[in-house]
């Protein structure tokens, strides 16, 4: 076996063994121990310092020259940890004595700004909500309006054949043309928003992620492009829009009056992430009336970092959503009763067999875990597919002008393709009768049947679906009853008028998710769902003879929905309780929640979720919650991972140095170590803080020399500048390209050591790479040091150290066919710790 000892005379007499017993005994246990020291220390071995292959520069293969030259345009992370400096302890200092002997302390009255910015997040997340969904109905009313009555005109001879469908085209053109110049003046406006705010919930400080600009380019960008007829949706632009509003609020601004409406006690990363994870679960509330299901997203699929008091504030942010959009909702009857109708996104699921019983009985429920796995089929083959047609996009499609006019391509095909199938379903269907028992809001989706071309009482099935906006198309697949029962049915869509829909739309949605317009993919998703689980209930129905064993199709169209966006998604929890709050029907709990797990397992079997698709692609270093399978399956340890031998300040430095070092080197944090020409660790310094210093001369005047002094007070050379001054600053300190630094400066000293923070987090250089990673991810962390056993800097460990690629990369098993040096793999991917103690 691999771990026996080759000294001891019962081992095996292999020859690999006995090579290594050789070796042994030419080495004697003092040579050996001396042998794993240097090895402890860095200086490595006759076989090398690690038993894994480095990356170099000069490496065979262009992925690490790739993904090395995309870091180098990589966001910088976000710092989740206080710097605990002379600063921060001055500060609290000065609140413990302000706040003695007062009942309303200074914490009391952070904790009320906090519930007050809270509530004001979620009444503008209502307000931006209902204006992109009012704006969106009227834009596609008055182009189906303008479109239908040029076809009444073809009808009538007025006007030539062919004409609706450049008006249309016109239309759709027009309105993409719209959203594409938003993402021109925003390019990260782009897409749904989620991947990004995933990654800035997670410690990745994506640039422009969350200013107002992106707020408005994507609230105003996503009302064409939905309007424009492309398979797209609004809800992910409303989460990010959401998540705008919550960083905005938090950060604050000045007012162009003179005012200053910055909020200092948020103005830290920490404070920022908590009002974005609150925005996004009020996105949520406001895209689908659902504020549990906000709540239980943002923990589910959104924030990396959760804590019991963010719980109660997402939910209370979600509540005054759902609070606001009752006000607007119910303006019209002056707040009276609420039309229970207009509360759920998708129509109030009502009708039930008789005595209330559900309308499926307990052995379909195999059916909906098969109907799941459909849909996880569904989405690994539509993330498969927009995976590779993302990296041509990268590759191909990379400036403004190409982004924009692969947008207006995609219009066409798509409006097109929208078009020329239903006029390729030449069969017109009669308008189903309205029956006693149906409720006013199913009479008025009937009234909804688009013509096209038919006679008044006559409707085209296909139309209906492609003619019309995405959410009347889920209400009709949805609440149509069919329920297979003969001569009591009523059939609205045929099998083959779904499939053909169906199938166009599954791909239009995947060729359009990636181009430069704002777009969700929640709504293309349900709706290509809903459609393939209808068709399914149908084919049930049909095969039953319209026997009536089977559940309604819009039972089917609703489990089927609910497998499409999770198949796509993967998402479990927040998508169930989502669409039981956007439907108000607790009774198909169980057969969401098992089409949803079947989803997620199959789905997983093949490919992740879209949203990681898209992170991985993008090359950022998201950190997953487990740890990454390779850090388990080398046995790595930090000093195989971390950036060895890093720029270290000394606490006392002459602004000239401090100057120049942060030009020659990018690096976000310094080791300080203890001066005097020791490497012992003292603490870490931002380079925001040492650009801070130099813009406000916080150093010495000329002349002084304090080296000579032991006894030098840290205020000694300037004075402390307090912590209002940094977060009056955040986020946008000054950069070194920034800094103007005269010669006569140059020579004066600067002190560091008020503003080092003397608690930094630390690892040992032998600590396991699992240990490592948990621990930077668990506490947030935008730096992690690794020192020796003497406390003495070996290392940092940054976020892009830890990424998955990164490790498989550095981690990668050496090309070693001798088994004698095989024989020394425990030795080398295990580092002894004998060495550290004294006996």
């Amino acid at each position: 076996p691999r771990g026996r000892n080759p000294l001891d005379p019962s081992a095996p007499r292999g020859s690999a063994f006995r090579a290594a017993r050789a070796r042994a005994c030419r080495h004697p246990p003092e040579a050996m121990a001396t042998e794993l020291t240097a090895r402890h220390q860095g200086k490595g071995t006759a076989h090398g310092k690690t038993p894994y292959r480095r990356v170099r520069a000069n490496d065979e293969g262009g992925s690490a020259n790739a993904r090395r030259a995309t870091w180098a345009k990589l966001p910088e992370s976000l710092n989740f940890v206080t710097e605990e400096n002379e600063v921060w302890r001055t500060k609290h200092a000065q609140l413990q004595y302000t706040n003695r002997s007062r009942w309303w302390t200074s914490h009391d009255a952070v904790a009320l700004k906090r519930w007050v910015l809270t509530t004001v997040i979620g009444v503008l997340a209502g307000l931006v909500g209902i204006f992109i969904t009012s704006c969106t109905a009227r834009l596609t009313n008055y182009k189906f309006s303008r479109v239908r009555a040029v076809m009444d005109a073809e009808g009538n001879g007025t006007a030539r054949a062919g004409s609706s469908f450049f008006v249309y085209l016109g239309f759709n053109l027009f309105y993409v043309s719209l959203a594409a110049a938003a993402v021109w003046i925003e390019p990260v406006a782009a897409g749904s928003g989620i991947p990004e705010v995933k990654c800035y919930l997670n410690g990745i400080n994506i640039p422009r992620i969350v200013r107002v600009r992106t707020l408005a380019c994507k609230a105003l960008g996503v009302l064409f492009s939905v309007a424009a007829a492309l398979p797209v949706g609004k809800e992910g632009p409303m989460i990010h829009s959401g998540s705008v509003i919550g960083a905005s609020l938090a950060q604050g601004t000045r007012s162009a009056f003179g005012g200053d409406l910055r909020v200092l006690e948020f103005r830290s990363d920490p404070e920022k992430r908590d009002f974005v994870a609150c925005g996004a679960a009020a996105g949520v509330a406001t895209a689908f009336g659902a504020p549990i299901g906000g709540v239980l997203f943002a923990l589910e699929e959104g924030a990396s970092f959760w804590s019991t008091q963010l719980t109660w504030r997402c939910f209370f942010c979600g509540m005054i959503t759902i609070y606001t959009l009752y006000v607007v909702r119910t303006s019209e009857n002056l707040w009276g009763s609420a039309d229970s109708t207009k509360m759920f996104s998708f129509g109030e699921f009502t009708y039930n067999t008789n005595e209330g019983r559900a309308n499926f009985s307990v052995w379909e429920l195999l059916l909906f875990a098969v109907l799941g796995a459909l849909g996880g089929l569904a989405g690994a083959f539509f993330n498969h597919l927009n995976e590779k047609l993302t990296k041509w996009r990268m590759k191909h499609v990379t400036s403004k002008p190409f982004r924009a006019l692969e947008a207006l391509g995609v219009c066409v095909v798509c409006s097109t393709v929208f078009y020329a199938v239903p006029c390729l379903w030449r069969r017109c269907t009669p308008k189903p009768l309205v029956q006693v028992t149906w409720t006013d809001f199913e009479k008025e989706l009937v009234e909804e049947l688009v013509p096209f071309g038919c006679p008044a009482d006559s409707y085209n099935e296909v139309a209906s679906l492609f003619f019309t906006d995405s959410d009347t198309a889920i209400k009709q697949l949805f609440h149509f009853r069919e329920s297979g029962v003969f001569n009591q049915d009523v059939q609205t869509f045929s099998s083959l008028a779904i499939a053909t829909f169906y199938v166009p739309y599954f791909l239009c949605a995947c060729l359009t998710y990636g181009i430069a317009v704002p777009s969700g993919l929640f709504v293309p998703s349900l709706l290509s769902g809903a459609a393939l689980g209808r068709l399914v209930g149908h084919l049930l129905h049909r095969l039953d003879g319209n026997s009536g064993t089977f559940a309604d199709s819009g039972t089917y169209a609703l489990v089927g929905a609910a497998a499409g966006l999770g198949g796509m998604a993967r998402m479990t929890i927040s998508l169930c309780v989502i669409l039981l709050e956007a439907t108000g029907n607790v009774a198909n709990l169980l057969p969401l929640m098992l089409a949803l797990m079947a989803a997620r397992w199959v789905g997983n079997v093949f490919n992740h979720g879209l949203y990681d698709v898209h992170i991985h692609l993008k090359r950022l270093p998201y950190l997953e919650e487990d740890v990454p399978h390779v850090a388990a399956e080398r046995a790595a340890h930090a000093a195989q991972v971390m950036a060895a031998d890093p720029v270290c300040f000394a606490p006392l430095v002459t602004v000239g140095d401090a100057y120049d070092t942060l030009r020659r080197h990018k690096h976000a944090a310094f080791p300080v170590v203890a001066g005097g020409g020791s490497t012992q660790l003292a603490g870490t310094i931002l380079r925001q803080t040492i650009c801070m210093l130099i813009e406000h001369r916080a150093f010495g005047a000329p002349g002084d020399d304090p080296t000579g002094r032991p006894d030098l007070r840290t205020r000694a050379l300037s004075p402390l500048l307090s912590a209002a001054v940094f977060e009056r600053a955040y986020p946008k300190f000054p950069t070194v390209e920034e800094l103007r630094v005269p010669e006569v400066d140059r020579g004066c000293w600067l002190d560091l050591r008020p503003y080092a923070d003397t608690a930094p987090a630390t690892v040992q250089d032998c600590c396991s790479l699992a240990r490592t990673y948990r621990m930077f991810r668990t506490l947030g962390l935008r730096h992690l040091v690794v020192v020796d056993s003497a406390n003495r800097v070996r290392g940092i460990i940054t976020r892009k150290d830890l990424d998955e690629h990164t490790l498989l990369e550095r981690l990668a098993w050496t090309d070693n066919d001798n088994g004698e040096d095989l024989e020394t793999f425990s030795v080398e991917a295990h580092p002894s710790t004998m060495a550290r103690f004294s006996v």
